[in-house]
């Protein structure tokens, strides 16, 4: 998004509020029930879960085993709920002629982290790209006397003619060369 005059640039970053997390964090969920309700089936000799006749189970080790398992996979299903409440990493990138200041904005658990650089302090725009088992696509400032900032989200390798449209994009609106292509 940008100013009519054209001296204030903001772009939204994606946080961890994306569709991807929501479905690991639902799948987790019901998978943590399902052992816990296979547990419960087992320890009481009635079966709680519809799908399977756990009733069946030894309490130990199975039952036990099986119990614990849900215990685990319910706290990681509340910590990815709760950082998907947060939406962790999620924020703003802006950066303003008028004021000569660039504003990165970014949730974090306990607190806004924002970071506040003089526009001339940033030397480039650098586009990173490298693809194999673990790919990296990101966007980055290069800042004098410090090192590259981040400015695209964490996760899912964004499209890389997006990657390139934002990059050239900035570096245009900043003046500064772009760097990695």
């Amino acid at each position: 998004m940008s100013d009519p005059a054209g001296n204030v640039l903001e772009q939204q970053v994606l946080g961890s509020r994306r569709f991807s997390n929501v479905v690991v964090a639902l799948a987790v969920s019901l998978g943590g029930t399902g052992f816990l309700l296979s547990s419960f089936s087992s320890r009481f000799g009635k079966n709680y879960f519809p799908l399977i006749h756990s009733s069946d189970l030894p309490w130990v080790p199975q039952g036990l085993v099986m119990g614990l398992y849900g215990v685990a996979a319910l706290l990681l299903a509340l910590y990815l709920w709760t950082v998907i409440a947060v939406d962790l990493g999620g924020g703003s990138n802006l950066f303003d002629k008028g004021t000569g200041r660039a504003i990165i904005k970014r949730r974090g658990f306990r607190s806004q982290i924002e970071i506040d650089i003089p526009l001339k302090d940033i030397q480039a725009v650098k586009v990173e790209v490298r693809e194999g088992l673990s790919p990296l696509r990101r966007l980055a400032l290069r800042v004098q006397g410090r090192r590259d900032l981040p400015l695209s989200r964490v996760g899912e390798p964004i499209p890389l003619a997006d990657l390139e449209f934002t990059g050239a994009t900035l570096a245009r609106f900043l003046n500064v060369p772009l760097e990695g292509i």
